[in-house]
Order: C-alpha cells, then structure tokens, then sequence
C-alpha cells in the first residue's frame, strides 16, 4: 500500500527523499504544491451550513485515497508544459466525481468497508450518503462552469454521464453467469477508466495542446484505468484485507462476474460452472464457497492471467506517451502504470 503524504505537513520528504519509495509517493512529491491548492479546494467547497454535508464528504474525501484520479490531472498538464493554475480546479472537479460515485457505488453494493474504515453509508445511512453523493456531484459542475471551457464542461461531463451508464450495464450483469469478457470490458471502461481519461484529457486541453496530445492523455487514461479495474476485482480475491482496503470477497458475496471469474467459468468442468451459477447467480452462498472459488481461480490460473490482460493495458498506456518528451512528469506518469498493477501484490 502506498504512502500518502499528509498535505499539511510541513515536514513531508523532499522529492529527492521519495525517489526510492513507490511511484505514488514520488508523484505525490512532484505535485506536492498543486495537491495542497487541490485539497484546500476540497475543503472549502465541502463547507455548509447543513452539517452533515462537510461531515460525511469529509469522512469518505479523508479516508486515505490515493487522489490518484485528480494527481492523473495535475500530472498531465504539467507534463503538457502548463504553468497556470486552472489544473487545480478541475483536479478537485475530478475528485468530486469520483467520490460522488463512490458514495452511490457503497449504497448499491451494500458495503461495509471503504479505504479500510467504515464506509458512509454504514455510518451515516443510506439516504445521507446518496443525497451528498448528488451535492458532490453538483460541486463538480460548479467547477467546471467557473473555468469556463466548453472543452473542459464536455469532456467531464461527458465522463460523469458514461460513469452512470457504466454503474446501470454493471446492474445487468450482476449474477450473470454467462457474461462474456467483452461485456465486463465495457462495464469497466465506462465505470472506471473513463474517469482516468477524462482527468487525463484536461490537462492538454487547460495546456492548449493540440488535438493529437489529447488523445494520447485520453489513451494513457483509459488504458491505465481499465488495468487499474481489473488489478482491482483480482485483488478482491487475493489481497489481504488490510492492504485492500474492503472486505475481501465482496464481489464474490455480492455476485458480481469479474474477470477472474469469467477466465473461471469458461475453462472449467461442467461441475465447477453449476458452482459459479449457484453462489453468484442464485447467491446461495455457504462457508466455505470463498475458499472453494479462490482455489478454482488459482487452479484455472485465472488471477495470474487477468493480471497478464492488466500489463496489456498497461502497455497501451505506456507507448502512448511516447508522444511526449521526457521529463519528471512523464517518468512518474509511466512508474504509475507498474505501480497500478503490481499494488497489493
């Protein structure tokens, strides 16, 4: 698990002192400035005469993120060259959405755990966290239209709107057996990686970049929240539960077909799928069917093999910013890739 800087220490490591540790702290350490503007932005936006708004918002903001979605921003339009501070604004935006989802995501799926503590919901009620999840997603607008780029409204509100169909197809697939990996690709392009290209794409555009730049962002974003997904739904049978943050095995007890389940199914004995079909279809679930499914997916390789899709991914994003120059940015920008899909592993 990375090591998130404390904005608000005056005492945090030097650039030079976190070249050594993980790519999350080095970038960290190379934004430290714009993330500091960033955070403020968080928390001043945050504040209400409704106290249950900067309450739960800032349960769930200041629960150890990584801020990877808003650092993808910032790292961006400095890699472009951009010496302004628009950046930071849409940083935040960014950020906002991306915590509005993940308030709507923890009262669908029911979860208990988020970043390791408890989620909001658990905390504050469902109602409470849905109707903050919308302030924050208001936020958001409010930002975007006070930077006053059409670009800018349409790229992020554009990803606000695939996040939500992304959320919807999910619903369709959920204790489906018979998804098919084309179909789990395009729930997680929607729901996950379009938030990493849209954060991408921002920072040629406030950079004035041509188009040819924004689209190598948009690649880079795309391609490294796709593999940051698939890491992520692995991880959710692999990881041990303090590294990953959440109750291991959710996605098993909420019937959700992942990657890893689907490389599973499609290579297993007819026995073995009328296992799948009853604990994530049916959701009759007993103890032991964790341990069982976690020793199929290993049998099958199945863990081992997404995480090799994941590096394909990777891949992707790593030769799309061949198109840019080399400099810290990008040096960071690309350790991110490695660190994205080796976490936790």
């Amino acid at each position: 698990m990375a090591t998130i800087i404390p904005l608000t220490d005056s005492t945090r490591p030097s650039l030079a002192q976190t070249r050594k540790k993980d790519p999350l702290a080095r970038l960290t350490a190379l934004l430290d400035e714009d993330l500091a503007a960033v955070n403020q932005l968080i928390v001043q936006r945050t504040e209400n005469n409704v106290p249950l708004i900067p309450q739960l918002a800032r349960h769930i903001i200041a629960a150890g993120g990584k801020r990877l979605r808003p650092l993808l921003a910032l790292a961006s339009a400095r890699l472009c060259g951009y010496e302004g501070q628009r950046h930071c604004k849409l940083a935040a935006a960014v950020e906002f959405i991306h915590t509005a989802t993940l308030l709507h995501d923890d009262v669908v799926d029911a979860s208990e755990l988020r970043r390791g503590q408890p989620s909001a919901n658990a905390l504050f009620g469902n109602q409470a966290s849905v109707l903050v999840g919308d302030f924050l997603f208001s936020l958001s607008f409010q930002l975007m239209v006070e930077d006053g780029s059409l670009d800018v409204l349409r790229v992020l509100s554009n990803a606000s709107a695939i996040i939500s169909e992304g959320e919807v197809l999910q619903l369709s697939t959920k204790n489906d057996s018979e998804t098919s990996e084309q179909s789990y690709l395009e729930v997680i392009r929607a729901k996950t990686a379009e938030l990493f290209a849209a954060a991408c794409r921002v920072g040629a555009i406030v950079a004035e970049k041509p188009s040819a730049a924004e689209e190598a962002l948009r690649t880079y974003g795309l391609n490294l929240g796709i593999a940051f997904q698939i890491v992520d739904d692995v991880l959710d049978y692999a990881a041990v539960q303090e590294r990953l943050g959440k109750t291991v095995g959710d996605d098993f007890r909420e019937g959700k077909i992942t990657l890893p389940v689907i490389l599973a199914i499609h290579r297993g004995t007819k026995q073995e799928r009328e296992f799948w079909n009853r604990t994530l279809a049916t959701l009759d679930q007993h103890e032991g069917d964790l341990a069982q499914a976690q020793e199929l997916l290993r049998h099958h390789n199945a863990m081992a093999d997404a995480l090799d899709r994941a590096r394909h991914y990777g891949a992707i994003a790593r030769d799309s910013l061949g198109f840019f120059p080399d400099n810290s940015y990008k040096e960071a920008m690309l350790d991110m890739i490695d660190f994205t899909i080796e976490r936790g592993f």
